[in-house]
């Protein structure tokens, strides 16, 4: 497997072993390659959906996401594949699947609304995948978004007012694409033709009545137009009537499938390339591979630990990593520069100060370009505390250097009268007058 944005197959990024969510080191390594913003596109719906297949089309291949043939759940987890972006260039697109939710072989029902929850987190477009139509089913099986503001918080300090007050993390969540497979009816309502998006927009609108099956009929279609603002739909005619075929989907030409779904597949995969954004976080911060690797790290630490997901304390940890490294490659640069530039021992201190003056503005310039969000400036006068101490060290360095060039040239210059002194030169008369005007010459010659 080739690392960053030229990965041959996906990886798993997020295991889940006996209800248990751990990170790959292994993916958060190669997403740490990444430095180019990221497209984030996750993909979720119940198991035997026709997710990977979707998934598989966004990356160009027939085959990666395993979609397996038979009943059983393909995909643990969450697993990721970074390709480069098709159309936008030095952006990479970063392909997430799910595993699906409802599997009857898991025992924690928890567990998808946790990777529910991280798919919404970590993608900026957020595709739900379901079967046959969207009906009063369909919507109650995605009672996972209900579960939304109990398993994210926006801020460090609990929200206890639910989705009133959950615009804060809103304007961070990715956008929606419902897309429904297999699709059999007429897009018609009250006899007139309608879109896509007419019919998600239908399906969304609430019930009237205020008693609580209606209101917990309501929910779910609340909390989809609440948390999604911008909402598109796609639906999929079956992809082929032969089911030999269907079982061997990966192994197929395109070809082969019903020429409506080719097209609709088409306009899917279109769609997400165009419109899909870079994922950002609050004030504009856009989600780089790197940063991508260190957000998803912090969601599952803090879900382990029995925390609820925070924005804000996201945000903080990839300020405090990223603040840390771009302290280290400042000084870095101020010692590679000094270094560079000085020859130990400088004639005056003035010319090494001199030096230092311009080796510490690049040395900020460097830390502003790799830093964000270092409020207080806590991280620069870190860095202002470490380039002190270098300065000092090179001062010292200068003093050592200057003492043994001193020490070295008063060596050369005295060997001459060290030598007359031995082979009694100055033992004359008149010697003593030749001797201090000899070390008189020296001493011109040494200052």
């Amino acid at each position: 497997m080739a690392s960053g944005q030229n990965m041959m197959a996906p990886i798993c990024l997020v295991e889940n072993h006996n209800e248990q969510l751990s990170v790959n080191r292994e993916a958060v390594e190669i997403l740490d390659t990444i430095s180019q913003p990221a497209v984030v596109v996750a993909i979720v719906g119940l198991y035997r959906t026709g997710k990977s297949y979707l998934m598989n089309r966004l990356a160009g291949r027939n085959h990666g996401f395993p979609l397996g043939s038979t009943v059983q759940s393909e995909t643990k987890g969450i697993w990721m594949w970074c390709v480069p972006h098709p159309t936008k260039p030095k952006h990479t697109l970063v392909l997430l699947d799910t595993e699906g939710l409802g599997d009857v072989e898991k025992g924690d029902p928890k567990n998808d609304s946790w990777i529910f929850a991280l798919a919404v987190l970590l993608s900026s477009t957020f595709v739900y995948n379901s079967m046959n139509t969207i009906n009063h089913q369909a919507l109650e099986q995605l009672h996972y978004v209900t579960e939304l503001t109990e398993l994210i918080r926006a801020k460090s300090s609990p929200n206890p007012d639910g989705i009133k007050n959950s615009t804060e993390f809103v304007s961070f969540f990715p956008d929606f694409i419902w897309t429904v497979r297999d699709f059999m009816l007429e897009m018609k309502l009250n006899g007139e033709v309608i879109t896509e998006d007419q019919y998600l927009e239908n399906a969304l609108k609430l019930i009237p009545g205020n008693n609580p099956r209606v209101q917990a009929s309501n929910l779910p279609r609340e909390c989809i137009r609440h948390f999604f603002p911008k909402r598109k739909c796609f639906v999929f005619d079956r992809p082929t009537n032969d089911k030999e075929l269907l079982q061997k989907i990966e192994t197929i030409s395109e070809d082969q499938l019903e020429p409506k779904f080719q097209e609709q597949t088409r306009a899917f995969v279109s769609y997400v390339f165009t419109y899909a954004k870079i994922k950002t976080l609050r004030e504009g911060i856009e989600v780089t591979g790197n940063r991508l690797g260190t957000l998803v790290t912090t969601y599952v630490d803090a879900i382990n630990s029995g925390a609820v997901p925070c924005l804000d304390d996201a945000v903080t940890t990839l300020a405090q990593r990223e603040n840390s490294a771009a302290v280290q490659k400042a000084a870095d640069h101020y010692s590679e520069q000094m270094a560079q530039r000085l020859r130990l021992p400088t004639d005056t201190l003035q010319e090494l100060l001199g030096v230092h003056t311009a080796c510490e503005k690049e040395a900020i310039a460097v830390f502003m370009e790799h830093s964000f969000k270092d409020e207080n400036q806590q991280f620069q006068k870190k860095l202002m505390e470490l380039i002190v101490l270098k300065r000092a060290d090179f001062l010292l360095r200068n003093e050592e250097a200057s003492e043994k060039f001193c020490q070295e040239e008063l060596n050369h210059l005295t060997k001459a009268l060290t030598e007359s002194i031995s082979a009694g030169t100055f033992s004359v008369a008149g010697g003593h007058r030749l001797y201090m005007d000899t070390r008189e010459k020296i001493e011109k010659d040494y200052w």
